[in-house]
């Protein structure tokens, strides 16, 4: 073995022990299998979310986003970090921290379909629409990173993608029986670490390998001036609506149950102010960093690979070729472990929620029992796992189905079929149960049909459309509801 598949296979050791450590803390309950007991630390919740944030999409998409386009590709992420950013400052995670915990919710379709009452009465129709949006949407994103994680293991042993979405699938049961949540959150936290910290080192050394920033800015303005151009290429309805299009992304957070699940996990509201600190810095950070190492790569990949055909390269692999070009081997390993161990983790956490639809929201009654939820686990993974074969052949046979594609369109679908619902109960607004199923459809009709119908989504992301028409809905009735009142 040479020393990249040592290096490896040491540090992916590493983050499965951590994962399989937290087993010492785990019970065998439900609720700790999926919150946590909500005893976790805020900086392990903050720097996990983070990290299940952005992983595949960051690593893999944003990157080969970043290396296709250039500078351009900021807007997403300022728009996405800032919309982020205004739902903490709404703080809809800590009103979700206090209001699950006194409802008794350890799943956000379980949220959206309770009662604000405490002890009022739950609406299952609610509950049952807010699980199979969740099904739907998470089973693609949790696919989503599986691909992310075979083109990893695919650009440094040359494996087939299929292998490396088998070996992804079977960590995420590991990571998963080892301490439920709690195990993806600990490894979560760990992996977003040494993945700044290698991303940082392979920043610097493609920097001072073409010569410094200037340099580097030069060879990619010869190479097309779009490229160090922060405007994008004429979008359809103006920079302003492409931005807000981004930042209703970011807000889209909300309707995350991957990640909105951590701030139910924190051990005490009051943990939130100190979380958000951290999560919001740390976001905004890993966002720039890897806009740059995009750019990087789109620089000094052609000079540094025999042979280099941009026509048919892969950008989504940019990261792990500009790693193995220029970084030592023990380093090359870490950072691809990092990478590979981050998207699985993410994958995790996706699976749990699904599985904690499965048990807790469509089939209470045998999610009872502890051993259902670890078969509803594997049972969810194997879904991912034939959904991520299926994107890995359709895009071996050209059609547009990477990671950055899959991941834009399930976290659109979730953000606006969970997103103002969630919202709505989190301000404990009127919320009868078959407004909240409309709600929640209508969202996803406005995703849809501005994609597949309009076919308008690549001039304003859909979460904005989306969301627009599911907070829409609620609005006609609210006014409907005031008229028949008056």
């Amino acid at each position: 073995m040479n020393t990249i598949s040592v290096s490896f296979l040491l540090f992916l050791s590493i983050f499965l022990g951590v994962g399989i450590y937290s087993a010492s803390r785990k019970k065998d309950t439900a609720e700790d299998y999926l919150v946590a007991s909500r005893d976790v630390h805020p900086w392990l919740a903050a720097l996990s979310a983070v990290a299940t944030n952005n992983s595949g999409f960051m690593f893999i998409g944003l990157i080969g986003m970043t290396f296709s386009d250039g500078l351009s590709s900021m807007w997403i992420m300022l728009g996405w970090v800032t919309g982020d950013y205004v739902a903490w400052l709404m703080k809809i995670p800590d009103r979700l921290r206090v209001e699950s915990e006194r409802v008794g919710a350890v799943t956000i379709p379980s949220f959206i379909g309770s009662s604000n009452e405490k002890g009022g009465p739950s609406s299952r129709p609610a509950t049952i629409v807010a699980g199979l949006i969740t099904l739907a949407f998470l089973g693609i994103y949790s696919a989503a990173q599986l691909s992310a994680g075979s083109k990893a293991l695919h650009s440094m042993f040359g494996w087939s993608y299929e292998v490396g979405a088998i070996l992804g699938a079977v960590i995420v049961v590991i990571y998963c029986f080892a301490g439920g949540i709690r195990a993806s959150i600990w490894t979560d936290a760990v992996q977003s670490v040494v993945m700044f910290v290698s991303m940082a080192v392979l920043l610097i050394v493609t920097v001072s390998h073409a010569g410094g920033w200037g340099a580097m800015w030069t060879s990619l303005e010869q190479m097309n001036p779009q490229f160090v151009s922060v405007w994008p290429a004429a979008p359809k309805f103006g920079l302003f609506m492409y931005i807000i299009g981004w930042m209703f992304a970011g807000f889209g957070v909300i309707g995350q149950p991957h990640i909105m699940v951590r701030a139910m996990a924190i051990d005490s509201p009051d943990s939130m102010a100190s979380a958000r600190r951290v999560y919001v810095f740390y976001n905004a950070l890993f966002a720039a960093i890897a806009i740059a190492v995009g750019l990087a790569a789109r620089a000094a990949l052609p000079g540094l690979t025999e042979g280099f055909d941009l026509a048919t390269f892969d950008a989504e692999l940019a990261l792990p070729k500009l790693a193995l070009a220029l970084l030592p081997g023990v380093i090359v390993g870490l950072c691809l472990a990092g990478l590979f161990a981050a998207t699985m983790s993410t994958a995790d956490s996706q699976i749990l929620s699904c599985s904690a639809v499965l048990t807790q929201d469509l089939f209470p009654k045998a999610g009872k029992r502890y051993s259902v939820l670890k078969g509803a686990t594997i049972f969810v993974t194997i879904l991912a796992l034939g959904l991520a074969l299926y994107a890995i052949a359709q895009e071996r046979a050209g059609e547009k189905s990477g990671v950055f594609e899959l991941v834009v369109l399930a976290w659109a679908g979730l953000a606006a079929g969970l997103g103002p619902a969630l919202m709505l109960r989190c301000f404990k607004r009127p919320l009868p149960s078959g407004v909240a199923v409309v709600t929640m459809l209508g969202g996803i009709a406005g995703v849809l049909g501005w994609r597949y119908g309009l076919e308008l989504n690549g001039a304003i992301y859909d979460v904005l459309p989306g969301m627009v028409a599911g907070f829409g809905v609620y609005g006609a009735w609210w006014l409907a509801k005031d008229r028949a009142a008056a």
